[in-house]
Parts: C-alpha cells; sequence; structure tokens
C-alpha cells in the first residue's frame, strides 16, 4: 500500500471517535467466525494505540502475517471501517440511506423479484422528492423504467408516460439548480483568486463575468437548491463589488430558506452554515451591530438544531464560524484585548488538525488574530501571526489578505519603533503590491507618510498624523476604497496617536457612542 494510501488509514482510524471504534469492533466480531483469524482487526488496535505505522513492530506483533500480506491487510481495513461507518451512519444522513434503498431494490431486480423492488424504489422515490434529492429521485426512475420496460408488473395505463415525464421535469430541474451551482463556484473560485474589485476595471470585470455566466431559468422556477445556489451566485458578485446592501438581501434570502423548512437543514447543514457566515460577514461589513448581533444567536442555537457529535464536517465548520464572528464581535465592540481569550483555542484546533481547515481559513485567521493584537497594543505578538501570512511561499489565494498583512505589519514596525526597518521594508512591500494590482488610494497614502518617517521630526509626527487622517477622510466616500478600512481601520489608529490612547479606546468609544445614539 502507497505512503499516502497508509497516510489516509491512519488518518480514518484516528478521526474516530469511541462509539465508533466500539461499533466495528462489533461489526467485525459479528461477521467472522474465529475471533484469532482476523488480522486486520489486529491490526486496528495497533494502530488504535499507537497512532502510527511501524512495519518492523506490526510484522511482531501480528503472528502469521508476512511483510507482502500487509498491502493487501491495510487496504482490507480501510475499507472494512468505510462499511462500519457506513451502517453506523446511516439513520444519520439522508441521502446514505435513499442510497442504500436503491442498493437493496438492485438485489431484489436481481433475484427476478420485481414487484418488491419498485416497492422499495417507490418509498426511496417518495422520500428523496421530499428533500429534493433530484440526482437519487433521477436514479431511481430510471432504474423504474428499466424494470416496467422488461417486466409486465402492476403497470396501469399511462405508466410508461408518467415516468417519461418525471424524468424529463427531474432533469430539467437538476440542469437549472447544476448551472447555477456552476456559477456559485466559479464566483467563489473568482473570489479566493483576487478577493474584492480595487478599481473600475476589476469592477466591470466582475459584472461582465456574471453577466456572460448567468442562466435564463427565473428563480421561481427553481428547486429549492436551485434557489440556494442563486443566492449564493449574487452574494459573491456583490460582494466582490462591494454592494454590502444588495449582498445583504441575498444572503438573509439564502437563510431564510433554510428557515422556511428547517428539515433542509438537516438534509445540507453545511449549506445553511455557509449562508448564515456570510450573513453576518454582511452585517459586520456593514457594520449593523444589533442586526448582526441578533444573527450570531442563531449560529450559537446551531447545535440545538443538528446533533455535532455525529459529523465531524459540520462541526468543523461550526467551530470555524463560531470563532471568526466572535473575533469580529470583539473588533465592533472594541474589546481586543477580551478576544485575545479566543486565541488559545484557535491556535489548538489549527496545531492538532482536527477539522482539516485549508490553507485559506487559517490564513484568515492568521490575519484576524494579527488585528486583535494590533488593536490591544501588542504589536510584537501581531508581528508574528502576520509574518505566518507573508513568509508563505506564493500562495495563489486572497492577494488582497497578503496586501493588508503586509500593510499592517509596517505599521506594527512603526509603532515599535523599528524606522529602519520600515524605511527598507515599503519597498519590497510596494514592488509585492504593484505586482498582485492592489495599490489603492488608502494604501499609496500612508505608504507616502511610511516613506517620509525618517525625515520626519517627533514634534513633527501629530501634524503628519492629522494630514494624512484629513486625506484618508475623503478616501472614505470613494468607491472601492472602503473594504481596506474594514480590514485596517487606519482612521482609528490615526485618532490613537493622535489623541495618544490606545487603538481599543478609540474604537470602544465609537461603539458606545453609536448605541447610546
Amino acid at each position: 500500500m502507497p505512503k499516502q494510501k497508509t497516510d489516509d488509514l491512519l488518518k480514518l482510524v484516528a478521526s474516530l471517535n469511541r462509539a465508533e471504534k466500539r461499533h466495528f469492533r462489533l461489526f467485525v466480531k459479528r461477521n467472522q467466525q474465529a475471533n484469532s483469524e482476523i488480522l486486520f482487526l489486529q491490526l486496528f488496535d495497533i494502530l488504535e494505540r499507537t497512532g502510527e505505522y511501524d512495519e518492523e513492530y506490526l510484522l511482531k506483533r501480528i503472528e502469521n502475517i508476512k511483510k507482502s500480506q500487509l498491502s493487501n491487510l491495510k487496504a482490507h481495513l480501510y475499507k472494512q471501517l468505510l462499511t462500519s461507518l457506513r451502517l453506523l451512519n446511516r439513520n444519520k444522513d439522508e441521502t446514505i440511506l435513499l442510497r442504500e434503498n436503491l442498493d437493496y431494490a438492485r438485489i431484489l431486480y436481481n433475484k427476478g423479484l420485481y414487484r418488491q423492488s419498485l416497492d422499495v424504489l417507490d418509498k426511496a422515490k417518495k422520500r428523496a422528492l421530499e428533500v429534493e434529492v433530484h440526482t437519487v429521485a433521477l436514479e431511481i426512475a430510471q432504474f423504474e423504467k428499466l424494470i416496467e420496460g422488461q417486466y409486465i408488473t402492476r403497470s396501469l395505463e399511462g405508466r410508461a408516460e408518467e415516468l417519461g415525464l418525471q424524468c424529463t421535469e427531474l432533469t430539467h430541474k437538476i440542469s437549472a439548480t447544476d448551472a447555477f451551482s456552476n456559477l456559485s463556484l466559479r464566483l467563489y473560485g473568482l473570489y479566493l483568486k483576487m478577493g474584492l474589485v480595487s478599481n473600475e476595471q476589476d469592477f466591470f470585470m466582475v459584472k461582465s463575468f456574471f453577466r456572460g455566466q448567468l442562466p435564463a431559468t427565473k428563480y421561481e422556477d427553481l428547486d429549492f437548491w436551485g434557489k440556494v445556489y442563486y443566492c449564493q451566485s449574487y452574494t459573491w458578485m456583490h460582494l466582490m463589488c462591494h454592494e454590502y446592501p444588495l449582498c445583504y438581501r441575498f444572503t438573509q434570502r439564502w437563510v431564510d430558506l433554510f428557515r422556511d423548512n428547517q428539515r433542509m437543514i438537516e438534509a445540507n447543514a453545511p449549506l445553511y452554515l455557509k449562508g448564515l457566515h456570510n450573513n453576518l460577514a454582511t452585517l459586520f461589513n456593514m457594520w449593523q451591530y444589533d442586526k448582526f448581533i441578533e444573527e450570531l444567536s442563531f449560529l450559537e442555537l446551531f447545535p440545538h438544531q443538528f446533533d455535532l457529535t455525529n459529523n465531524v464536517n459540520v462541526q468543523g465548520l461550526y467551530t470555524l464560524y463560531q470563532f471568526d464572528h466572535q473575533i469580529r464581535r470583539h473588533y465592533m465592540e472594541g474589546t481586543f484585548k477580551e478576544g485575545l481569550g479566543l486565541v488559545p483555542q484557535i491556535t489548538e484546533v489549527i496545531k492538532d488538525n482536527r477539522y482539516n481547515w485549508d490553507d485559506h481559513r487559517i490564513m484568515i485567521f492568521h490575519y484576524r488574530i494579527a488585528c486583535l493584537y494590533f488593536g490591544s497594543g501588542d504589536n510584537d505578538s501581531a508581528i508574528d501571526y502576520l509574518n505566518e501570512i507573508i513568509n508563505q511561499r506564493s500562495p495563489n489565494y486572497r492577494s488582497d489578505i497578503q496586501a493588508y498583512a503586509r500593510i499592517l505589519s509596517l505599521i506594527c514596525h512603526f509603532e515599535m519603533g523599528n524606522v529602519q526597518l520600515v524605511e527598507y521594508q515599503v519597498k519590497s512591500v510596494y514592488r509585492f503590491l504593484a505586482k498582485v494590482e492592489h495599490l489603492q488610494e488608502t494604501q499609496q497614502l500612508i505608504f507616502r507618510f511610511l516613506r517620509r518617517i525618517p525625515r520626519i521630526r517627533e514634534e513633527q509626527l501629530n501634524d503628519e498624523f492629522v494630514k494624512l487622517k484629513e486625506k484618508l477622510d475623503k478616501v472614505t466616500t470613494k468607491p472601492f476604497e472602503t473594504r481596506p478600512f474594514t480590514f485596517l481601520d487606519i482612521p482609528s489608529w490615526l485618532e490613537s496617536k493622535i489623541e495618544g490612547v490606545t487603538v481599543q479606546e478609540v474604537i470602544r468609544r465609537k461603539f458606545l457612542a453609536s448605541q447610546e445614539g
């Protein structure tokens, strides 16, 4: 068994919880005649206990096993683990149960029990249509056509036409849903590559791309999942174009689709959580604190709607979004030091890799944590997390975050008095931003200021901070220039320098004033 497959087996064994391990052992012993002959169970016990694959140790511990047999033994163990997990989760996942019934129908059909096969298919199809799993419903209908075309069953007049029309209708629904699903995925890929638009050219490019790919199907004619992907597509487009109120309209419609049809949360919890996450992110971008807190309560209630213990994927997404939006809440409230309490929990999850978060998500967390440290006045720790982003080897995603990380790093070094280092790094950061085409007016103003630092006398600094803030206040009214202030609250930093207080004090004061108003 190649090393890749061995690693996959170890990860699968490590991912099992206590109930799954117990079920596997019972499953194996129930299906085997002599326990002493269950070599793959012995292999499982060793891997589960040691957490590593040591070939020499295995050959010593497992009797009557040859080195040449280990590859097949590992492959067999992997297959048996998946079979056991499938049985354990059959009643917890609608799609697994539907496909199991489809398998039962196939077995009955192969035995020539056509009527019984059709009974199973009919029940499964009704359930598939209820939860709008139309791909499985179509597969079932196609199987029904096969049986009806080969054997005279209980067929009533018009049965063939009924099945034909149903297959055509399902095909159209699947095609329409697939078109919006494809559009959504393409837009998300574009978002990961370039982030939000930074100029008029990018704006028209995104709009043109969207119009060119937009399917002709109307919202009202889509099935449930088609409507979700429709909302998702418009969400990505409006988000990239800084059109937050329009973005909010579609994120809210996205989550309302699930809330109006609660069983769909169970059918596809990750897609509901994704909608909830984007709704919260949009409210944060619009700085709508009260609505943000109201929506955050829905996220906190989610474990009462869905059993997280049985689905690590959903558990990982929930944990990801909880951390993400709790940090955002601290940003809005100006409670950066309190927010640092989340850092050990986040770093622990990232370190042990229990949820297999991708590099993009880890990058976002490193940036958010750096902002918490910056807001609380710990610039040294902020730089540590920013370096995790800056020192990555040519990542081809979120160039906007990479740009903001470099700018914030310069500001942190300036705060620490590393004037010569700032002067040296400004040039390399400028080259990076010019290369990725993220040199917005906001960034240009900050660069000009930082470049002049060595020539500014200490007694002149305060006046320079005031001038820079006045310029930035004018920039905030321009299109495509709002995003830097969402990721980097430069005006608040400048206010803190002018008033001689911390960034946290400035943002906290603004928050309390907004609540009183």
